[in-house]
């Protein structure tokens, strides 16, 4: 048996993780200096209207320690390990965690554990999750599952549209004068995650009613299956998401559409207002498997 381990960064509801058997190792953060309660339901309406009025929030990536210490427990328990991370252009967390597991290798011999940087965040991350999770039920070797994640990470497209740039400017994700030119002319960019797994401009529309069709217009044009998995995921944004979800069903979109609020890491970083539209497309990337591999 193998087990999947990702990050919440994936964005993944607990009910799919304790459905699909994944196990998850946290990024953290903190409001105002007090870091929350983990044990706790993420209340995403609270956390993005905190942001709203003001309140700094910090973020860390995966602790690698904590990390290869869950991991150690599944090699113990006599499973092998594939480790699904967020993307190393905007996170040093699959990395770490990659350095720790080439020390458990030379523990628990060669083989038995993979590391894979996505290139993804959120349901871009999560989608993969849970696709390769559900074939490690039924019993795939941590060879094939490698092999399948890497090929649907391949074709996972990534775009997004802010409410205020100013939280992308912040993380250092965009430049000064891209934020003021758009804060003046009201413009929202359509983001999205490139080969790299970097966050870059798409392109620029007027308005959010706009950028929203733009999103479902990229959908009609560039998916090659219209029966594959859809994400949406948005920052304390709900009708601007079922909007969208409407607009891609308007477009032909049949395959089941997960709707999440954005976790509060990689939310951080996008600010209140946020929709992303996941989905797989033509393949765009090449994949080289984090340290372990």
């Amino acid at each position: 048996m193998v087990q999947i381990f990702t990050d919440t960064a994936a964005n993944l509801p607990m009910k799919l993780l304790e459905e699909y058997g994944i196990r998850t190792v946290p990024l953290s953060y903190e409001v105002d200096g007090v870091e929350p309660d983990y044990s706790i339901e993420f209340n995403g309406p609270a956390f993005y209207e905190a942001m709203r009025r003001g309140a700094s929030v910090k973020t860390s990536m995966v602790n690698p320690g904590q990390a290869a210490r869950a991991i150690e427990e599944s090699l113990q328990a006599g499973m092998d390990v594939l480790y699904l991370g967020i993307s190393g252009g905007i996170s040093g967390s699959c990395w770490g965690v990659g350095v720790q597991c080439r020390e458990l290798e030379e523990k628990y011999g060669s083989g038995r554990i993979a590391v894979l940087d996505t290139r993804g965040a959120s349901l871009g991350e999560g989608l993969v999750v849970i696709e390769t999770a559900r074939l490690a039920k039924e019993g795939w070797s941590l060879g094939e599952l490698k092999d399948f994640a890497k090929s649907r990470c391949a074709r996972m497209q990534q775009f997004f549209v802010v409410d205020d740039l100013k939280y992308l400017h912040k993380g250092g994700r965009i430049s000064g004068g891209a934020r003021l030119a758009g804060t003046l002319l009201q413009v929202k960019p359509i983001l999205r995650g490139n080969e790299e797994g970097k966050i870059v401009v798409y392109d620029k529309v007027r308005g959010k009613k706009k950028a929203l069709e733009a999103l479902a217009e990229i959908y009609d044009k560039t998916v090659d299956d219209r029966g594959t998995p859809i994400g949406i995921a948005h920052a304390d944004a709900p009708a601007d998401a079922l909007h969208l979800q409407n607009l891609l069903r308007d477009r032909g979109a049949e395959g089941e559409i997960t709707h999440v609020c954005y976790e509060p890491v990689t939310g951080a970083h996008v600010g209140p207002g946020t929709v992303a539209l996941f989905f797989y497309g033509k393949a765009l990337r090449s994949f080289s498997l984090a340290t372990c591999a």
